[in-house]
């Protein structure tokens, strides 16, 4: 049924701050009233018509969490289906440029490493890039 469907384009983001050297990456989770709730997630959103994938990552960072980030290299990208829709999820690695976080959708962030990262907490399509970062 799913491939009937055309995937929404979604980017995310495994943010980095340059100087960690424990690597840590930015994670953060879903105020009440979004959907998806209470779970974490890589932040990012949806690709807009007429916009590069990097373009719109930078565009979602900066609307949800007011920093700016300069896009790296791509890690993956999935399919994942969703009771109402479908999505493609493209995640890219990124590193903060000033580490000074508004959560303006979400209602915690949290700096760990890849493998401090409780798998069964983050929202479903998140969890195969714990597996590709490792």
């Amino acid at each position: 049924m799913s491939h009937l469907i055309k995937p929404i384009p979604v980017v995310a983001a495994v943010i980095q701050r340059e100087l960690d050297s424990e690597g840590r990456v930015l994670i953060v989770r879903r105020g009440p009233g979004l959907s998806g709730a209470g779970f974490w997630e890589f932040p990012g959103g949806k690709v807009e018509e007429g916009e590069t994938q990097e373009g719109a990552l930078i565009r979602e960072i900066n609307e949800e969490l007011g920093i700016d980030i300069a896009v790296g290299a791509k890690v993956g990208e999935i399919e994942y289906s969703y009771p109402s829709k479908v999505i493609r999820l493209i995640v890219f690695r990124a590193l903060l440029k000033v580490d000074l976080i508004e959560l303006r959708e979400h209602d915690l962030f949290r700096w760990c490493k890849i493998d401090e990262i409780k798998v069964s907490e983050l929202s479903p399509a998140d969890r195969p890039f714990v597996q590709m970062l490792l």
